[in-house]
């Protein structure tokens, strides 16, 4: 059964995008066969893999999604590309869209043969996301371990209740991600004991590391792991690949 995996949290600069290409890089070297869907009106999961952007996003056209597929530079990795077209950003974002539909047919229709399908989300709880949601079979929310961690979390985690409770039961809270870590201080160490106090099981024990090269690695079109595979970042992502890979 092909997991698909919701990379979602409505704030930005989380380490969304970042933890979605890197952890679809992982699976694809853990030979899962992995496709990510960019759709996020920024593109940055298209560009990051130094991939073309779409002229107009493939949910809304008439053919069948197989047919816009890229295949990267990693073995085993195909990308959905996003497109940084206005109307299709308003299209997408529209109460009288169909694209929840389409999306949820292309999903259960066309994609069996994937081992995992990760989405990254925009950064916002509007349609595009609860789309997302709505067509996954899991969750994963990166939260970075900065002062207003914890700030919106009760609103997403609601909005994610509701799909559960009223439009797909099969999705289930995959986990919680904790990113930008840094030992250095003091802070760091206090929202990662406060999330795990008031989340428990559900977050990883995979941290990501602030990582310069993490950073870096988008400009050269290449995921963390194949830009510095020895980096702190890469390890990290590896394991957390290895921790989702263990939670089926």
């Amino acid at each position: 059964m092909t997991r698909i995996v919701c990379v979602a949290n409505q704030k930005g600069g989380v380490g969304k995008t970042t933890s979605a290409v890197n952890l679809a890089v992982a699976l694809s070297k853990a030979n899962c066969r992995t496709l990510l869907i960019d759709l996020d009106p920024q593109c940055n999961a298209t560009s990051g893999l130094g991939c073309p952007l779409a002229d107009q996003h493939p949910l809304l056209r008439e053919q069948p999604l197989r047919d816009s597929l890229l295949a990267t530079s990693v073995a085993g990795l195909d990308l959905l590309p996003g497109s940084h077209s206005f109307e299709d950003v308003e299209a997408m974002n529209s109460e009288h869209a169909s694209t929840s539909t389409t999306l949820q047919h292309h999903l259960e229709q066309g994609l069996s043969n994937y081992d995992f399908v990760l989405i990254d989300c925009p950064p916002s709880l509007g349609k595009l996301t609860q789309t997302a949601l709505a067509s996954s079979t899991e969750v994963l929310m990166p939260i970075q371990c900065e002062y207003f961690a914890m700030e919106g979390l009760t609103q997403m985690i609601h909005v994610i209740r509701d799909v559960m409770h009223h439009q797909n039961n099969r999705l289930e809270f995959g986990g919680i991600l904790l990113t930008m870590f840094d030992p250095r201080f003091e802070l760091t160490h206090e929202v990662d004991a406060e999330v795990r106090e008031f989340f428990g099981d559900i977050v990883f024990d995979t941290v990501i590391p602030r990582d310069i090269a993490v950073s870096e690695s988008p400009s050269h079109g290449l995921s963390a792991i194949d830009y510095a595979p020895r980096g702190r970042g890469a390890r990290a992502y590896i394991e957390l690949c290895m921790e989702v890979l263990e939670r089926v």
